[in-house]
Order: structure tokens, then sequence, then C-alpha cells
């Protein structure tokens, strides 16, 4: 890289090209940069007369130096630690608890839930009642299910673009877990933070925004399958006011004056001016994938289907299915 470097820096200078005694050694200088970037072909110079080479030549160099500076950025990130592909190796508990705030700040690694180093392909607690802490959940795909761009397509969960930051994972969950002789368990989400509003864009370019929670999570089952309903808040609380004013506790019941003829009465009018803040419920399935008895950890994955925004009551809301990771640690 010193030697691009060198050549880059050589390139950039002023150099007067003419038909004086130093043209012999003008065009060997040039030669050299010329090989530094390499275009010297094999039994073959690179010549650059007056007459015909000179317009190759320079293009040749432009081209050239175009190369060496995206091979200098390109190092730079490299230098610099940064991943090609954007994401950040997944690390252990006890790695992500010895890093500093600078070595996690803007790594990505704050929204990704730890990972298990060893440990058995399995569920291995004993039955008992523990305590389940350190809960997160880190979605890896958000689909809504919506209608296709072509027309008269049926409705089908499709893929999404994600339109918020990277702060859409709950964690620090806790609650009361419980294995049962049979092999069955039970898991009661009672706090932490449970909720992340999260916006996504369709294909066709709507946006769809949706509260990703499990608040009230009431989940049994085996472990390899084990899930339930829990309950989803509304997106807008009823303190909220539209661009008209209007809302569910505060604010105007109706932005304009009723037009006459009961028209005040119809229902798409009556769902804009009657806010309607009440939530609704979801529903997930988890499944344990590796677990760690000896620290007490356990990760798996998720699915979770839940309604979006409804706008207060004023919209349809749209399914949507959430994928990705869990993990945890049981405490006795």
């Amino acid at each position: 890289m010193a030697a691009s470097l060198q050549a880059a820096a050589t390139l950039m200078q002023p150099t007067k090209v003419g038909v004086s005694s130093r043209s012999g050694q003008q065009l060997r200088s040039s030669q050299s940069v010329c090989k530094a970037f390499g275009f010297e072909t094999s039994g073959a110079r690179l010549t650059c007369s007056l007459q015909s080479d000179l317009k190759d030549f320079a293009q040749k160099c432009v081209d050239a130096s175009k190369i060496a500076g995206f091979a200098l950025a390109t190092s730079a990130l490299v230098v610099s630690g940064a991943n090609a592909e954007g994401v950040p190796k997944r690390l252990t508990y006890d790695e992500i608890q010895s890093k500093t705030y600078m070595e996690v700040k803007g790594t990505g690694t704050a929204n990704q839930c730890p990972t298990i180093e060893g440990g058995i392909d399995s569920f291995g607690f004993k039955s008992g009642k523990y305590n389940m802490k350190k809960f997160c959940l880190e979605p890896t795909s958000f689909t809504v299910k919506a209608e296709g761009v072509s027309k008269n397509s049926p409705p089908e969960f499709q893929k999404t673009k994600l339109m918020t930051r990277l702060t859409y994972t709950l964690d620090e969950i806790e609650g009361p877990f419980e294995v049962s002789t049979d092999g069955t368990v039970k898991f009661e989400e009672k706090d932490g933070i449970d909720y992340a509003a999260v916006t996504v864009q369709l294909p066709g370019g709507e946006r769809v925004p949706f509260l990703f929670t499990i608040k009230q999570l009431v989940a049994s089952g085996k472990p390899e399958n084990f899930g339930g309903q829990f309950l989803v808040p509304s997106y807008r609380g009823s303190s909220f006011l539209d661009p008209k004013g209007r809302g569910g506790s505060t604010g105007y019941d109706n932005a304009v004056a009723l037009p006459a003829g009961g028209r005040g009465d119809e229902e798409e009018l009556t769902k804009e001016n009657i806010k309607d803040p009440s939530s609704s419920t979801g529903t997930i399935s988890l499944s344990v994938t590796k677990s760690k008895p000896e620290s007490g950890e356990v990760i798996g994955v998720f699915e979770s289907i839940q309604p979006s925004d409804t706008d207060l009551g004023a919209k349809t809301p749209k399914d949507v299915k959430i994928q990705g990771i869990w993990y945890a640690k049981l405490e006795s």
C-alpha cells in the first residue's frame, strides 16, 4: 500500500511532457508509475509518445488512480474494524458485559441478543420453579399480510423494508418460569423493556407502523414449542392529538361543525372523530434450540403474529409476522 501511496503522490504532481532532453527521463518515470498500478503487460512496454499514446496513457493512469483510491478507502475500513456485511459478530453475555460503552456504541451490538458458547442442543433444566431474567427477543424479519403489487393478487405475508433505526429488540424482560415433572414449561411476563415502536414499508410503498411487544404474555407447552397470547397496546395513547386536534381524552370531538343531513354520523367520519385507544391481542410461539444449565442460559427462536396500528380506530389493522431469536437466563 506504501508503493501505491507513493505512486499516487507522484501522479498528482504537475508534469510537463515536451521534446526537450528530459523526455527520456519523464518517459521512464511515467513507465514506473504505470508499472506500480499494474498496467505493464507481459512482453510489451507502455509507451507515451506525443503523437498517439499520450491520451491513452493519461486515461489509463486516471483509471489507476481511481482504483488506488478505492483500495485505500477499503483498507481504511478494514483498519477501523468495520465488517463487510455490516452485521457485528454475535457475542456471549459475559463478552457484552466486559465491553465499555464506547466499545459498543455504533456497532449494532446493543440491538443483538447474546449467544451461548458450548452447552447442549436441548432444554437441560430439571423440574422446578425458576425466575427468568434477561429475556431478550431480537427480530430478524418483519413480514406484513397485504395484497400483492400485481392486480387481484390474494393477501399474503410480504417482505418489508425497515424504516426505523435499530431499536426494535426487547430486553431485560423477566417473570416466573416453571418446569413441570412431565417436561412442560410455563412462563409469565411481568416486567422489562417489553415494547418497541417499529415502522416497515411494503413493496408498494405503504408504511405500516406497529408496536412490537409481548406484554402480559402467558406461554406454556413443551420446550421445543411453547407459546400463548399477549396484549398489544394501542400504538397511540388516548391523549394523542391528530393533525386536526382530535383526541381520545382531550382535544376536539369533531374537527369541524357536523354537516347537515346526518353526514356527521357516517361511518368514515365517525371513525376519524371518535378515537378508539383500545388494546388488541397477539400470539407467539417459542422454541428452545440450545441451553447451558451450568450458567442458566437458554436460547431459541420465536415467531409472533400481531396486529399493526389502527390509527386510533380509523384504519383496519394488518397482521404482522415477526420472526427472530431469543435469549434468557434462568435462576432458581
